[in-house]
């Protein structure tokens, strides 16, 4: 015991490089000798636990398994880019864990980020992929939120939207031809979504009340994959998502062009793929509608976010970052997002939560007007 070992030593002999330290009023009558061998005690014990901490940190993976949360069914953007990349985080992980997802839909993606915020254990051995619009849900105070946004452990994102887009699209044997289309009032299209909180139930929305085009809304879908199957079935004409998305989970109907594209969103200028298909802002009537359109747009630009539950250590939370950053920038996970044509345009943990900060500054007026459009759950 390294007291006992001190304490046998010659006391004229012992020294010890500690600084100043002050001894208690109590241990001021004992010999000089003893006051040494407390100090060095003392001064050995952070780097003892200090070093035990570090290696814990290193050694924690091995052998374990993490699971990767999905706010949605399985299918659409979200799911496969989860599952990509935790397929490659493992392998930077240290010890190589093993990985399993677990979809976890309900509440328009709600429901899997209070369990990652308040339920799941806070050790590094559970992360999830957030849907882009939860920070601004939870900012402008959408009932069901059980987080703070600004307090999960951000790993940042591997899409910033530099190559995609969301369009509102329809299958192309509808008789809608363009946007155009709907603003005639014979004309009407059904847009199937998911629940509150959505990045496709929020642009139909804006779409409908914002832009003024025919759109009837049908909720309550599980998932993007779900919708698809509809818009197939002719329960529903269309829906919103991810263009990347779309190509990479519809590569068949999108390869067939099944699809007719009519407004794009989450872009400043046209994506050149569809250079004929106007922004939302393009078609913006007003400057307030436009403030409003960049409002739900900002998301976008932190478009895929990976989190971990808030109160994790330092030294696990640089483990995760770090396993992120290495992940989205390894050869063989680009080479399969762009085969699977998935957006990689990735951002660090602090710029995706600079993004999240600055909605807070958004103007009271347009908060209450996007709030009173998109409503909540």
């Amino acid at each position: 015991m390294i007291l006992q070992g001190v304490m046998r030593s010659t006391p004229r002999a012992l020294t010890c490089e500690t600084g100043r330290l002050r001894v208690p009023t109590s241990l001021q009558r004992v010999p000089a000798w003893f006051q040494r061998a407390i100090a060095c005690f003392a001064a050995l014990v952070p780097f003892t636990l200090g070093s035990a901490f570090a290696d814990d940190s290193k050694d924690f993976y091995r052998g374990k398994t993490v699971t990767m949360i999905v706010p949605v069914a399985p299918g659409g953007d979200y799911d496969l880019t989860a599952r990509l990349l935790g397929k490659h985080l493992t392998k930077q992980l240290p010890g190589s864990p093993s990985l399993v997802v677990q979809n976890m839909p309900g509440a328009g993606g709600i429901a899997s980020m209070n369990y990652l915020y308040n339920s799941a254990p806070k050790d590094g051995s559970v992360i999830g992929v957030m849907q882009r619009g939860m920070p601004q849900l939870a900012h402008i105070g959408t009932s069901g939120i059980q987080f703070d946004a600004t307090k999960f452990t951000w790993l940042g994102t591997t899409s910033s939207y530099a190559t995609d887009a969301f369009p509102l699209f329809i299958m192309a044997d509808r008789p809608i031809q363009s946007w155009q289309d709907l603003r005639k009032t014979d004309k009407k299209v059904l847009i199937g979504a998911v629940g509150s909180g959505s990045t496709n139930l929020n642009f139909p929305l804006i779409a409908r009340d914002v832009l003024k085009l025919n759109i009837e809304i049908v909720r309550g879908y599980s998932g993007a994959s779900s919708v698809y199957l509809a818009m197939q079935n002719h329960e529903v004409d269309g829906q919103a998502a991810g263009y990347a998305s779309i190509k990479a989970s519809q590569r068949a109907l999108f390869e067939q062009k099944r699809f007719r594209f009519l407004i794009q969103f989450g872009r400043k200028t046209r994506l050149p793929e569809l250079a004929d298909v106007p922004t939302g802002e393009e078609l913006a009537s007003s400057e307030a509608d436009r403030s409003l359109i960049a409002f739900a747009e900002a998301p976008f630009f932190m478009a895929m976010p990976f989190v971990a539950p808030p109160l994790l250590s330092p030294e696990r939370a640089a483990t995760l970052r770090e396993a992120f950053t290495r992940t989205v920038n390894d050869p063989e996970f680009m080479a399969e997002a762009k085969k699977i044509n998935l957006d990689l345009s990735p951002l660090g943990d602090k710029d995706v939560l600079k993004s999240v900060q600055a909605l807070a500054k958004t103007p009271p007026e347009v908060v209450d007007r996007f709030k009173s459009i998109v409503g909540s759950p």
